[in-house]
């Protein structure tokens, strides 16, 4: 099971001043069981769809058939096309993983047209499987890439084009399924309830695990597992209860309004930027209180923001997300004397020191933060984190009293670019 300590974010390690004394988080106790109380009651009322799907085995088992045919046709590479949640969900899929040994996957999240350019020229459509994820079926980004790549995979398999796509749509309506049936493209559903950024539990990330050769159903079952931790009306007991508390003391008393996601693991770089989109869509709702995200990488980000982080203005507070167990690569056992100290080490544990150092520095400037650590990154314990993640947004979304679904201000910069291009072609 993954293991939250939110110690170094309490007064007892970095003073009250600067950190969450007990009696404020003893003080939302009473807060957090009606909260709990009534996420249960909303979600037996049908709402709060997303926290159900990973208990869809109809889905699990639609998914699984298309990996196994997949596997049949010898497919070698994967272009998924999707953005934002749809995009952000595999890529952190792919990155944990992809290995030499599974099929290329490659995603397509991107309009730059040098990025677009060297995707086109590089996959051979001949082996290729296109997946292309977008709930309302229209949006800008993804639409445009998935008819370009069409149009290749036409070219390279005739009147087979369709038979190597797969659309995952909203099961009821949206250009994008009126589409598929007219070319006959097999679709998988994202319920019609669920946005893209809640849909990690829906084919946007069970296909990709499938199609990597994940275990799908030890990813769910990480679900379930910390599902069933989400549901105690304790706040010591709900791990997703608990962060949420955290993070909204250091905002509201504390002053703490950015809230700094850093994976030390490059696996796990993509699930920061997750989070960060989580956050930011789910509850950047009003212009007094909410959290603002933003995405690091350690030990990069060591490099280039921490003596901000140490000694700029008392604005951020840290979630460090790592995993125990690491690949076993080592140094030489024989390195010039200024470097002697690192012979033989493990890189595993050089990034553990590395962890170790900006925590232990942050703790002594009084700068609070969480660590997630998972014992291993696998599909049980990444199933685990995922729905953490999701869970906290909803008992976020109560204590700041903002609702967490939707995206209104979005819709508006959608709306002004397709008016930009609907006055005529340009050329760029």
């Amino acid at each position: 099971m993954l293991d939250l300590s939110v110690s170094q974010a309490l007064a007892k390690a970095i003073t009250p001043s600067f950190g969450v004394p007990d009696q404020e988080l003893s003080a939302l106790r009473t807060g957090i069981r009606r909260y709990v109380q009534e996420w249960l009651k909303e979600r037996e009322k049908g709402q709060h769809t997303w926290a159900m799907t990973p208990y869809d085995k109809n889905t699990l088992e639609a998914v699984k058939e298309v990996a196994v045919w997949a596997k049949a046709e010898r497919i070698r590479t994967v272009i998924w096309v999707g953005i934002g949640g749809s995009g952000l969900g595999p890529k952190v899929i792919q990155e944990v993983f992809e290995t030499p040994e599974t099929v290329e996957f490659i995603v397509l999240d991107s309009i730059d047209p040098s990025f677009v350019e060297t995707v086109l020229k590089i996959v051979d459509w001949r082996s290729a499987l296109l997946v292309v994820a977008s709930k309302s079926g229209s949006t800008l980004e993804p639409m445009s890439l998935f008819f370009t790549c069409y149009e290749k995979m036409k070219a390279a398999r005739g009147n087979n084009a369709a038979r190597f796509t797969i659309a995952i749509t909203d099961p009821f309506g949206g250009p994008l399924r009126s589409f598929c049936l007219e070319e006959d493209i097999r679709m998988l559903a994202i319920p019609a309830d669920v946005g893209g950024r809640f849909s990690i539990f829906t084919p946007v990330g069970l296909l990709p695990l499938a199609l990597l050769d994940a275990n799908i159903g030890s990813f769910v079952r990480g679900a379930k597992e910390i599902d069933t931790l989400c549901q105690n009306t304790s706040i010591d007991e709900n791990p997703a209860a608990l962060l949420a508390a955290v993070q909204y003391l250091l905002d509201f008393k504390r002053g703490y309004c950015v809230r700094v996601i850093m994976p030390y693991s490059s696996r796990l770089a993509s699930i920061a930027r997750w989070d960060q989109q989580l956050i930011a869509e789910s509850l950047g709702k009003t212009e007094t209180k909410n959290p603002i995200p933003a995405a690091a990488i350690g030990t990069q980000d060591q490099h280039s923001l921490l003596q901000q982080w140490m000694a700029g203005p008392r604005m951020q507070w840290h979630l460090f997300i790592r995993e125990e167990e690491k690949s076993r690569v080592h140094l030489p056992e024989h390195l010039p004397e200024p470097f002697a100290y690192l012979q033989g080490k493990t890189f595993g544990q050089l990034l553990d020191a590395c962890f170790a150092g900006t925590s232990s520095a942050l703790t002594s400037a009084k700068r609070p933060h969480a660590t997630i650590t998972l014992p291993r990154l696998d599909e049980r314990h990444l199933g685990q984190l995922f729905f953490l993640l999701l869970a906290e947004v909803i008992f976020l979304g109560k204590l700041y009293r903002l609702d967490p679904y939707g995206q209104p201000a979005v819709e508006i910069g959608k709306k002004i670019t397709k008016d930009i291009l609907t006055k005529g072609r340009t050329e760029a």
